[in-house]
């Protein structure tokens, strides 16, 4: 009887492994061996032309180019990851809070048309990038149909904005009203950080960035959004029976039962937030091409440049390893935070 157990298990062992092996096989060919192949060919000097077998094995000199060498190559990694950062926390926030509130919209009962409602939303995440950008392109001209309204609503009081051509970094905007910068302000100001002074750290998102911000967020809140109407459909309807029942207001009822409950649909959203706003690359190629004077330049661009307009694969697969330390350490972070908060 023990041996016809054995056997049976050891069958089952057998026909799990064959079930798993299509997808072993897959998994490794187009994401183990990539990986492995961008970490080797990142420690050469390969220039993705010639052949791989041609590249000269440099060790960490990409890497300590990028992160301590000093000069331009110094600067523009720190200068997209800053870039980076700020899209990152400007468009991972709004994204989110929009997406919970339409998803709450959609979810009452009494709303009618909801099916349609849904789909409007969606309709822009599922819609090429590509060809919105390029709409928006037309959009955010001084001509445009954007300032054409913020004039019309403002009865001539907005002043068009040049959008895609806009380099000055909002924070820096604030500070000069009081009369703050970069040569009249404080001397640490001029301290040089990694490259960049204190004063290019705290510049904010350019105008053109905060344009393609607003975009990518109309563009993503309704993926976000169907994952949410998801997890709220998930909590009983009990719940919110008991919390009226007990008086609570519609505040309460959203702060003190809808959002701790849906903590860990909070935590995939936002970490799905942070993964595609650090990995931007196709808004920026197409509306500013990383201009102007770079403060659009973010890291999955930087990657796009080094390895295919510079013919620095070798520097491009450096940045995209760093890129994915980067990523990996912002998402572990937020974990912890969103752990804590649990506690």
């Amino acid at each position: 009887m023990a041996s016809g157990i054995k056997e049976q298990d050891r069958q089952d062992a057998i026909a799990g492994w064959l079930f798993m092996i299509p997808a072993l096989l897959i998994f490794t060919v187009f994401l183990v061996i990539p990986i492995l192949f961008a970490l080797w060919y990142s420690l050469t000097d390969w220039n993705g032309i010639s052949a791989p077998t041609t590249a000269q094995f440099v060790g960490l000199e990409n890497y300590v180019n990028l992160l301590a060498g000093g000069g331009i190559r110094q600067a523009d990694f720190f200068k997209a990851l800053k870039n980076t950062t700020y899209f990152a926390l400007g468009v991972v926030p709004m994204q989110t809070i929009l997406a919970l509130l339409l998803a709450n919209v959609i979810n009452q009962r009494v709303l009618r048309f909801k099916g349609f409602f849904r789909t409007a939303y969606y309709f822009p995440s599922i819609t090429s990038s590509i060809a919105i950008s390029m709409i928006f392109l037309f959009l955010y001209q001084r001509g445009g149909l954007i300032n054409q309204v913020l004039t019309t609503i403002t009865f001539g009081w907005w002043e068009p904005v040049a959008w895609m051509n806009d380099a000055r970094g909002l924070i820096h905007i604030m500070l000069e009203w009081f009369g703050i910068t970069l040569a009249s302000g404080p001397a640490f100001l001029r301290a040089d950080i990694l490259g960049l002074t204190f004063y290019d750290w705290i510049s904010g998102p350019s105008i053109t960035l905060l344009a393609i911000m607003l975009m990518n967020t109309w563009t993503t809140i309704g993926t976000l959004m169907i994952i949410f109407v998801a997890a709220l459909q998930d909590i009983p309807g009990s719940v919110y029976e008991a919390a009226q029942i007990d008086g609570a207001s519609g505040w309460d009822t959203f702060s003190k039962i809808t959002v701790p409950l849906l903590r860990p649909t909070l935590f995939f959203v936002i970490t799905l937030g942070l993964i595609g706003t650090y990995q931007v690359f196709d808004q920026i190629y197409v509306m500013s091409a990383g201009g102007p004077a770079k403060t659009t330049l973010t890291m999955a661009y930087m990657v796009y440049r080094n390895g295919f307009s510079n013919s620095e694969m070798g520097v491009g697969l450096a940045t995209a390893i760093l890129l994915f330390v980067i990523i990996f350490i912002v998402t572990m972070i937020q974990r912890r935070i969103t752990e804590g908060s649990n506690g």
